[in-house]
């Protein structure tokens, strides 16, 4: 069966410290530097390094809400479902209040930009330390901090729109333009929110004061806004050339009409209840069973797709660390053989900010392999003449 987006709305536990010592960043990074450095106990690791598994957490830094943390979207927003793949199909109103929203989001997350905590996981790839990063976060700032260290999206990507029909993609921000010219009243609006500063601030809670409601997929909710007047656009290609027996037609301004019955547009992400693909599905599994540790970052694990992820990691003898400002769906069994006084080879388990702890362990990492490349500079030291001499 395909992974599916289900949302996990029990209460999480509060974060496990292992070890002890890692309650500081000091203590953090070297409970991870060792974590990172030693050898897994079992042969099931292909000789693979370790891969980290990233979520929302690792973005706020950037200007994004998270969805779990003390300021993050469930916990201050009780009232927030997030559309569902189904609705959004089947739905021309539904596509309205989404499509509305985005609009009013796309600019926030078009202007963020990856922080200190990606730029830490580029380094830990440069250093050698990691082999790919899979992350369920669709803003694409992995990609954007570290083009030449291999992404898997769990989630899709914001970055593109795609046809329902024909699976074309389309670049979000000239959608963005489209949106505008085909919504004016809605762009004007834009404008004065821009103008007041209430989507330039960067901080969550300043935005929530001036009454806006902000999810990390840029979706912007603004109280009292009729969402019905809003219009997007069909698919150019399945205007030009429709699927055979579908037909998409639009007004006079260009707008998607509800009279077709095909080139719908949505984002490039994986919405709740979706399928993940299968293609993806298989790369991650095979990227978690080649890993030698794997290092969540900013998950809660509270979605099915990244909770089955460490579940296959913790199946596999792989071991396990996690770096995540709140609780973890399940750490009582991830981390339930892990010694809570150890020195951190065989797990952590520690609740700091990533923009501190990553650059410090980047840091780190970077000077032992330096240390371990490094040619001495007296050459007669230790030298051995070759045998055959």
């Amino acid at each position: 069966m395909p992974l599916m987006r289900i949302p996990y709305t029990s209460p999480l536990p509060s974060p496990t410290i292992i070890p002890a010592s890692a309650t500081t960043i000091q203590g953090a990074v070297a409970a991870l530097q060792n974590f990172l450095s030693t050898p897994p106990k079992t042969s099931n690791a292909r000789g693979g390094k370790a891969v980290i598994l990233s979520g929302a957490g690792i973005s706020v830094a950037s200007g994004l809400a998270d969805y779990r943390g003390s300021q993050g979207t469930y916990t201050l927003n009780k009232t927030y479902r997030p559309i569902y793949f189904h609705e959004f199909s089947a739905n021309h109103e539904a596509r309205k209040r989404y499509w509305a929203r985005s609009f009013l989001g796309w600019t926030t997350l078009n202007r963020s930009k990856p922080n200190r905590a990606h730029e830490a996981v580029a380094q830990l790839g440069k250093a050698g330390v990691i082999s790919c990063v899979i992350t369920q976060n669709v803003d694409s700032f992995h990609s954007q901090a570290h083009p030449d260290l291999r992404t898997l999206e769990l989630h899709g990507y914001l970055r593109s729109t795609v046809c329902l029909s024909c699976r074309t993609e389309y670049d979000r921000a000239k959608f963005q333009a489209e949106l505008t010219a085909l919504n004016p009243p809605w762009a004007t609006f834009l404008a004065e929110m821009l103008e007041s500063g209430a989507l330039s601030t960067e901080n969550p809670a300043e935005r929530r004061r001036r009454g806006l409601k902000t999810n990390p997929d840029g979706d912007v909710d603004v109280p009292g806004v009729e969402y019905s007047t809003f219009r997007y656009p069909a698919c150019p290609t399945c205007l030009a050339k429709p699927p055979e027996g579908k037909r998409v037609e639009v007004d006079s301004d260009g707008a998607w009409s509800a009279t077709s019955t095909a080139g719908i547009l949505k984002p490039a992400v994986i919405m709740f209840g979706e399928s993940i693909p299968a293609s993806v599905k298989e790369a991650v599994e095979a990227a978690v069973d080649d890993a030698s540790h794997v290092l969540v970052l900013g998950s809660s694990l509270a979605t099915y797709s990244a909770w089955r992820v460490v579940k296959r990691a913790k199946a596999n003898g792989t071991p396990i660390a996690a770096v995540n400002m709140g609780g973890l769906r399940s750490e009582e069994f991830f981390f339930a053989d892990v010694d809570a006084h150890g020195s951190g080879r065989d797990g952590v388990r520690c609740s700091l900010p990533l923009e501190d702890v990553l650059p410090a362990l980047a840091a780190q990492m970077g000077a032992k392999r330096d240390d371990a490349l490094r040619i001495p500079t007296n050459r007669n030291e230790n030298f051995q003449p070759a045998p055959w001499r």
